[in-house]
């Protein structure tokens, strides 16, 4: 049995690009800190070479924080760093039972998504994920960065996932990660 002051990791993947971590995903972390309330603890690691990423220097960085997190931990991977998230946790198991992975406007590597000089397409991505825990993919409808057929990419490649469309929402989820942290209290579903 828990404490009542028992807290969950949830871990933040920054979104690739120049100033991406200060400027830009700051406020979709910040939403999610005010959304979730003092219950989950926050993590948001600044990511090497933001502004050109690459899986090889992603890597250790991942693995340090997926290690550090408790059982039970939630991580959620924005735009580049949903696909880099999502295509480490399919190389390997993280050493925590995690309680749900999230992305939102994640990059699909593979036909019909992009290519990628470092990250192999995956015909098994579904099967190569921890069986049981919940997969949850947040998209803006007007995502002008990445466009939404990828979370339907994503949803073909992993059918046990949620897919969450939100309209009017565009590629940053207009900083509003209300939606995110309801799906991640489990308080209702979002369309």
């Amino acid at each position: 049995m828990s404490s009542p002051t028992a807290t969950t990791d949830v871990l933040f993947i920054q979104g690739a690009g120049k100033n991406v971590h200060a400027e830009w995903d700051n406020k979709l972390v910040e939403s999610l800190r005010r959304e979730l309330g003092p219950r989950y603890v926050v993590r948001y690691p600044r990511m090497p070479n933001e502004d050109d990423p690459t899986l090889a220097a992603w890597r250790p960085v991942l693995e340090r924080e997926l290690v550090s997190l408790g059982n039970g931990a939630i991580v959620v991977g924005h735009s580049v760093g949903g696909t880099i998230l999502i295509n480490i946790l399919a190389e390997a198991p993280p050493p925590v039972a995690l309680h749900a992975i999230v992305l939102i406007a994640a990059p699909f590597i593979g036909e019909g998504g992009w290519e990628s000089e470092e990250i192999e397409p995956r015909a098994d991505l579904a099967e190569r994920l921890a069986a049981g825990v919940p997969i949850h993919l947040f998209h803006g409808e007007d995502d002008h960065e990445v466009p939404i057929a990828h979370v339907e990419l994503y949803a073909r490649s992993i059918p046990r996932a949620q897919v969450h469309r939100l309209a009017r929402r565009d590629h940053q989820l207009n900083d509003d990660l209300s939606d995110v942290a309801r799906v991640i209290r489990g308080d209702r579903p979002t369309r």
